[in-house]
């Protein structure tokens, strides 16, 4: 006996069955390509910008040079301090600590804030090739970042060996067992955050000057050391700097660094009332605000550039 077959009613099975969401799958594919893209953009212009600093030389020769260069930055901190300490009546073993730290982790102000905002000339002044990178299907954003992770490790090997040549050659006190690592760790990310904030919002200005940028971002930096307490307390300075100090972030992220770190700690006057809770707050909250208005700055100046036709301007002087 034959088995009857049921009628299948295709124009019912087609409008029962649910539809593919076509546009949500090529919105969801152009994300993922944008992610995939930013990815390799940080991935290479972290390998590019480390081949740049490393001037393309030997690895050797330049672990070499990133090991004598903080070295003997460290030997010219400890003639200046001797000179003082003579010129003083004598020496102050905490205040000595206190410099020492602070100049160690201040590289991070000088070589990252400054060199995120150098990538700017370099690109479109040194090398001409920011229009290019423009064109590519790479994100200018991503590409700066990727750029400055190569300054931020680099940094970070000459601060530790900074570090290291205190506790060996000059009795800094630094023990790692007493060190409070949790509050280093989160300090560290924080700061580090902050200061490249600052670099971006330089290069958002950077992109509508001309060879000028260096000067302003050297005059940034000295700024900073000026008035965070590098080479000396802030509480030394007179009540408008004192004030003018207490708005800058870098102020307690050094602070806080050093009460990590355990030395140098009760030197300045000024901020050892001030709890550890009190300058994490105080930290995160001026990190927070200079980076919202360092990103609005950047893609201004980004805006501004493409509009005016900054973005392959040489000054060719």
């Amino acid at each position: 006996m034959a088995v009857k077959t049921p009628h299948l009613n295709l124009g019912v099975m087609r409008k029962n069955t649910p539809r593919f969401p076509i546009r949500q799958y090529r919105a969801d594919r152009t994300k993922m390509a944008a992610r995939h893209r930013n990815t390799q953009t940080l991935k290479w212009s972290a390998w590019l910008g480390w081949q740049m600093e490393s001037n393309w030389a030997d690895p050797f020769l330049f672990a070499v040079y990133s090991v004598v260069k903080p070295i003997a930055a460290s030997l010219i901190l400890v003639v200046m301090y001797s000179i003082i300490a003579s010129i003083g009546g004598g020496a102050d073993i905490g205040m000595f600590h206190y410099m020492f730290v602070s100049n160690a982790f201040f590289m991070y102000v000088g070589q990252v804030l400054f060199g995120v905002a150098q990538i700017v000339h370099d690109d479109r002044e040194h090398y001409q090739t920011m229009k290019y990178i423009y064109i590519s299907p790479s994100n200018y954003f991503s590409y700066m970042i990727g750029r400055s992770v190569s300054k931020l490790l680099i940094t970070t090997f000459a601060v530790v060996i900074t570090m290291a040549f205190g506790v060996f050659m000059l009795d800094i006190p630094l023990n790692i067992f007493t060190v409070n690592w949790p509050l280093f760790m989160a300090v560290m990310i924080i700061g580090i955050l902050c200061i490249m904030a600052f670099g971006l919002a330089l290069a958002g200005l950077s992109f509508l000057t001309a060879k000028h940028q260096g000067g302003m971002n050297e005059g940034i930096a000295g700024l900073f050391y000026l008035f965070c307490g590098v080479v000396f307390p802030v509480s030394i300075l007179p009540s408008w700097g004192m004030t003018f100090a207490k708005i800058l972030p870098i102020t307690y992220w050094l602070e806080l660094v050093r009460r990590s770190l355990n030395l140098g700690v009760g030197i300045d006057s000024t901020l050892s009332g001030a709890s550890t809770t009190y300058c994490i707050a105080i930290l995160c909250l001026s990190t927070l605000v200079f980076s919202f208005v360092a990103l609005g700055i950047f893609k201004m100046g980004d805006k501004i550039a493409r509009q005016k036709g900054l973005i392959d301007m040489t000054t060719a002087y």
